[in-house]
C-alpha cells in the first residue's frame, strides 16, 4: 500500500517524523547534557536522566513507526546527482537509523544490567538483561561512543542539507520542508 502520491516530496508523515524525531532526539541529548550541571543525587538531576530514558525509548518506539511509514508509503522519485554521494547519503542515512536503534536498546540494557527501573511515560519496561555491573559498564562506554557519533553524523546531515539547499540548489532540502 503506498500512500505517498507526490513525487517531488516525501509524505506528509515521514515529514513529519523526520522533524518530529529531530526534536525528541535533541531533548534526549540536551537532558543528559545538562545533568552535568547539578550535584548529584539532586532532584533536578535524576529528573533530566529520567527524562533522558524516556525520550531515548520514545525515539526507539518513533523509529519503528517511521520506518513502517517509509515501507507504507512512497519517497520521491531518485535525485540525479553522482554515485558516491548516493552511496554517502545511503550510508549516513543507515548509521543514524543504527543509532536510533542501537542508543535506546542500549539505554535501555545498561539500565536492566544495573537493576535500575526503565521508567517509560508511567509504565516500567521489563529488563532486557539479569543484573550485571561489568555488562552495564561495557555497554555505557559504547553507548557514550554512539552518542559522540550521533552528533556528528547529525551535524554532517544537517550540513549536507543546507549544502544541497544553499550551493547545488537542487531541491533537496525543500523534499523533507514541512509545508506545502
Amino acid at each position: 500500500m503506498i500512500l505517498n502520491d507526490n513525487t517531488d516530496r516525501y509524505s506528509a508523515i515521514s515529514i513529519t517524523l523526520h522533524w518530529l524525531m529531530l526534536l525528541v532526539m535533541a531533548a534526549a541529548f540536551a537532558t543528559i547534557e545538562l545533568r552535568v550541571n547539578f550535584e548529584r543525587g539532586s532532584d533536578i538531576r535524576e529528573g533530566l536522566k529520567h527524562w533522558h530514558f524516556m525520550l531515548g525509548l520514545s525515539v526507539l518506539v518513533l523509529v519503528i513507526v517511521r520506518i513502517a511509514a517509509r515501507i507504507m508509503t512512497a519517497g520521491p522519485r531518485p535525485m540525479a546527482e553522482p554515485m558516491w554521494r548516493k552511496v554517502l547519503a545511503k550510508a549516513v542515512h543507515l548509521a543514524l537509523y543504527a543509532l536510533m536503534i542501537g542508543m535506546p536498546v542500549a539505554g535501555w540494557v545498561i539500565l536492566s544490567a544495573e537493576s535500575d527501573p526503565v521508567p517509560f511515560f508511567g509504565l516500567e519496561l521489563p529488563p532486557l538483561v539479569s543484573p550485571d555491573k561489568d555488562l552495564a559498564e561495557r555497554i555505557e562506554e559504547l553507548h557514550e561512543l554512539g552518542g559522540t557519533i550521533a552528533y556528528w553524523l547529525i551535524g554532517f546531515h544537517a550540513l549536507a542539507a543546507l549544502f544541497h539547499h544553499y550551493v547545488l540548489k537542487d531541491g533537496v532540502l525543500l523534499r523533507m520542508r514541512p509545508g506545502r
